[in-house]
């Protein structure tokens, strides 16, 4: 609003201590803040205020027309965008019927995608399951080294 930077604020909390004096500057403070907070709530009322009347007018119609008369290729690209999310938010991908060969289709890819899954899973579990045998064997080969060091 003002643009006052933790300098500019520093020196204003200071002046008014020294002009104001300790005892009221919690009131004035309070003051202050009360008139900032309605003067932040009547530019608010003001700002909707003008965005009603311009809707009601029409502007942003108009804008539209501007828009679009302008720049035809990105007005073209928004409402192809607008019907894509209306047949996505119609269109269930998940429910098909089954005999169709869409359906059809759509079970084979599941069960693809479920046999995908248990694989990688497997094998991960392999890889783990050898990792850790491997650190089982390394931990058993360090403990024989510490022995027989320790023997000697």
């Amino acid at each position: 609003m003002f643009d006052l930077g933790w300098t500019e604020l520093l020196v204003i909390g200071i002046v008014a201590l020294i002009v104001v004096g300790p005892k009221d500057l919690p009131v004035l403070f309070r003051n202050v803040g009360r008139f900032v907070g309605k003067a932040r709530g009547m530019a608010r009322e003001f700002s909707t205020a003008m965005n009603e009347a311009a809707d009601e007018a029409g502007v942003n119609e108009i804008k539209k027309g501007l828009s679009a008369a302008t720049n035809p290729v990105s007005t073209a690209m928004d409402g192809i965008n607008e019907a894509a999310r209306d047949v996505a938010k119609t269109i269930d991908p998940t429910k098909f019927d089954p005999d169709s060969e869409t359906g059809k289709l759509a079970a084979e890819r599941a069960e693809q995608a479920k046999k995908i899954q248990a694989s990688t899973a497997r094998a991960a579990a392999e890889r783990k399951a050898k990792e850790a045998a491997d650190a089982l064997a390394k931990a058993e080969e360090a403990e024989a080294a510490l022995k027989t060091e320790s023997k000697s």
